[in-house]
């Protein structure tokens, strides 16, 4: 039996009726007729010289042969596909594809971005705000800007600014509450987003962390850190806010954090790439000006006293 391989066409289209399990569904994936799609897979059988599908009523089935093959020629269309992919993407010096957070999309990215198309016009980019964690190959992603701890094996990772919480609120209600033990008496709104961090970066460390004992067991809960934000923007109550998420607005003076006390967690967000991709221009671009841009807003946290977790007493 020759081992010269059948044609990538006749191939094709066994990979579609075994992943289908039906002829007329594999030809319509493929664009041909069913008729064209049996030939393709009755030539692939002659190559072979053994059926690779029992022909029953109505439906088909995998021989021993067909089982054998199907897992191999899955993946090989698979990986074919990634690498089609990448080359492209090679190619395409235009066109950058972030992946982030839909907060850090909405609080970080959206407000800052057309910073880097005034200093990048050639780039066009694209964003898809997700919490799912994409393949840089399967899903056409340049770029990923991810939070937690780590670490990033397999890919080029930049770990970003270091990653705190402090209470924030408007100025008016930072003048009715001037101090961390009136806080105890106001509406406070909690972000559930970061509930998986270990350990904890809530209310009740914050207010250990000030020498305070107050587990506070009313207010709104967020499951999206830019919601609980965007409530603390409007004056619903104070929200233990993570850097990334109000930076910008304590800059612009919508926010303010007036107890000078943060907790640092050592989840990070980092900034991910295909190792080697880092060096393409319009990464590199991408990565430099998230850099300078979380520059900017530096003494906002050299302002700040910050402990790391790590340190607080456990109740």
């Amino acid at each position: 039996m020759s081992d010269r391989l059948p044609p990538l066409t006749a191939l094709r289209a066994f990979d579609a009726a075994a992943r289908h399990m039906s002829f007329a569904q594999a030809a319509a994936e493929l664009n041909v007729t069913p008729a064209a799609l049996s030939f393709q897979i009755k030539s692939l059988e002659e190559h072979l010289g053994a059926p690779l599908f029992r022909r029953l009523t109505r439906r088909v089935e995998l021989t021993e042969a067909g089982r054998a093959l199907a897992p191999g020629a899955k993946d090989g269309f698979e990986t074919l596909m990634a690498a089609w992919r990448s080359a492209r993407r090679v190619l395409d010096s235009n066109t950058l594809t972030v992946t982030a957070g839909p907060a850090f999309t909405a609080k970080w990215l959206a407000p800052r971005i057309y910073e880097f198309a005034r200093a990048h016009p050639d780039i066009d980019l694209r964003f898809a705000a997700s919490l799912r964690r994409m393949d840089f190959d399967q899903d056409e992603i340049d770029v990923a800007i991810r939070f937690g701890y780590g670490p990033d094996p397999g890919v080029y990772a930049v770990p970003l600014r270091r990653e705190w919480v402090t209470p924030v609120m408007t100025p008016d209600l930072a003048a009715r509450f001037p101090t961390p033990d009136s806080l105890t008496q106001a509406p406070l709104l909690f972000d559930d987003s970061i509930d998986f961090l270990d350990p904890p970066c809530d209310w009740p460390t914050w207010f250990r962390a000030v020498g305070i004992t107050f587990t506070p067991e009313h207010g709104p809960h967020f499951s999206q850190a830019d919601h609980a934000v965007d409530a603390a923007v409007a004056g619903a109550g104070v929200v233990l806010g993570r850097r990334a998420m109000v930076i910008k607005e304590i800059a612009d003076g919508r926010l303010v954090a007036p107890y000078g006390v943060a907790l640092e967690s050592k989840a990070r967000f980092r900034f991910l790439c295909r190792e080697g991709a880092e060096q393409q221009p319009r990464i590199a671009a991408f990565r430099d000006w998230i850099l300078a841009e979380i520059e900017k807003t530096s003494f906002i946290s050299d302002a700040l006293t910050i402990i790391p977790v790590e340190d607080v007493p456990a109740p």
